[in-house]
């Protein structure tokens, strides 16, 4: 399982230039499920994500999560980062879970989030424009395999 988190000051998702998601300060995640991932890769990343210090103290330091500066988050599906690219110039999605499960897998994570802190989504399988205002910028890429995060 892989995951890209911005730190934000604002987020949105689009759907045909209506806005169906916003938030303010807080995480932009692109979330991807691959065919071997289970759901304890994903609660491995969400206790990371909740716990992550990325955001600043009052001495500009790292030293907060999104808990603590009480922020939101936005959770996109992104099946393209599990692309294969290393043969040819196209890249291959064969490694994606299959959506059925990757959609009931990815409304568990949402519903895991949302217990915790503000959460809002994209919508699973369709086309969206997603804006953001980056804070920093800070990106983070994190990728969970047989239950633990690897680098």
């Amino acid at each position: 399982m892989k995951v890209v988190l911005q730190r934000v000051k604002s987020a949105y998702v689009e759907i045909d230039s209506i806005k169906i998601s916003e938030i303010s300060q807080g995480l932009l995640i692109f979330w991807g499920i691959e065919e071997e991932d289970t759901d304890i890769d994903g609660d491995v990343l969400i206790n990371k994500i909740l716990n992550f210090r990325i955001f600043s103290d009052e001495n500009f330091k790292m030293n907060k999560s999104i808990i603590d500066v009480k922020g939101e988050v936005l959770i996109v599906s992104q099946f393209t980062l599990g692309a294969n690219f290393l043969k040819g110039n196209r890249p291959s999605f064969v490694n994606a879970k299959n959506p059925d499960i990757a959609n009931e897998m990815f409304n568990k994570i949402v519903q895991k989030f949302s217990i915790k802190i503000k959460t809002k989504t994209g919508q699973f399988g369709s086309m969206m424009q997603v804006g953001l205002i980056n804070d920093g910028p800070s990106t983070f890429v994190l990728t969970s395999k047989n239950g633990k995060i690897i680098n």
